[in-house]
């Protein structure tokens, strides 16, 4: 049998010279260092004292949103509070039951377990995480046939915590179980997406002007992961073509060739306004027909592209299709104006 992919995360030492463990370096291990989500920060402090207070570990907890908005900085943020030992998989990486059993059954008292995608696990391994979670128990069928016997293995008291881009994808008893809290990511402002741009250029010990900030934040689709890409790019071409600084002009010039304008949109995001607008007359059209004229994946459009476009009131979803918004024309400087429904 195959081991699942399982490993201990410990905290890299924020020195921002190893370019491997970047994203873990700028990754808050205070509370005071994460920015953002305050609704979700004052649930957890309750959670997390109460537990402390009953000297128990804290409920099973799921987070879900967009990626990069951070789940699981979360997770290890609550490791942290607790002094827990944190251990990390996905749902593609449980593969089988046995796979799962082997994690749990290595879990100490008061480990959390962190279930990255969680809304990719099997079906049938789901069905054994239930008594895990509801009662502390694993059973495990031996043998086949008539001659097939069950063990309930009795398991450390544990926490939970998991993490998902497509919660509608989790089944109804799964979901039902994170008695600790099911929360909502959301996006975050353009002040606050400054304050991490900030922090971040600090641990990276990079010069960053306020202007530069602003403009990084305003193109960062309101997602601290995008903000903290784009701060990394800007700073490799103000090294190579600039003074090693980081204002508004280089970080317009370097923005600008990576291919993203000026409120965030890529050119694979223009390419689909485009071909909406110049093939189809602006909408309404069907989701598959886009896919078809963009060559891409249904998924990658519906997941990828349509979230910001529709944030940014560009796109709207309507019951005949997709529609481009007189928003959009004004944007890309296209005359004319969407059809009306």
């Amino acid at each position: 049998m195959s081991s699942p992919s399982l490993h201990n995360s410990p905290a890299p030492e924020k020195n921002g010279s190893d370019e491997a463990y970047l994203d873990q370096t700028l990754r808050p291990d205070k509370w005071a260092e994460y920015i953002g989500q305050k609704n979700i920060k004052d649930n957890l402090h309750i959670l997390l004292t109460a537990a402390k207070g009953r000297k128990h570990p804290p409920e099973h907890i799921l987070f879900y949103g967009p990626p990069g908005l951070g789940k699981t900085t979360l997770a290890h943020l609550i490791a942290k509070e607790t002094g827990a030992q944190i251990k990390i998989t996905s749902g593609p990486a449980i593969e089988k039951v046995g796979d799962l059993a082997s994690i749990l059954t290595n879990l100490s008292h008061g480990d959390i377990l962190f279930i990255d995608e969680i809304h990719r696990l099997n079906k049938t391994i789901e069905e054994v995480l239930y008594p895990a979670m509801e009662s502390g128990s694993l059973d495990i069928i031996i043998g086949k046939g008539p001659s097939a016997r069950t063990i309930q293995l009795e398991l450390p008291a544990f926490t939970l915590i998991a993490a998902t881009t497509r919660i509608a994808m989790l089944s109804s008893p799964l979901r039902s179980r994170f008695g600790g809290g099911v929360f909502r990511l959301e996006f975050y402002s353009q002040d606050e997406i400054e304050q991490i741009i900030s922090r971040s250029a600090q641990i990276l010990k990079i010069k960053l002007e306020k202007d530069g900030a602003q403009e990084i934040a305003k193109r960062s689709r309101f997602t601290p992961r995008t903000a903290n890409y784009f701060l990394k790019r800007c700073r490799d071409f103000a090294e190579v073509h600039g003074t090693g600084v980081l204002d508004k002009e280089s970080v317009e010039k370097a923005l600008s060739l990576l291919g993203v304008d000026n409120v965030g949109l890529t050119s694979s995001d223009t390419a689909l306004l485009k071909t909406m607008v110049e093939k189809f007359g602006g909408g309404p059209v069907g989701l598959n027909t886009i896919a078809a004229a963009l060559s891409e994946e249904q998924s990658t459009i519906e997941e990828v592209h349509e979230p910001y476009l529709i944030q940014l009131g560009f796109l709207e979803r309507t019951p005949r299709g997709r529609t481009v918004t007189t928003k959009a024309y004004e944007h890309l400087h296209i005359k004319g104006s969407p059809k009306l429904l």
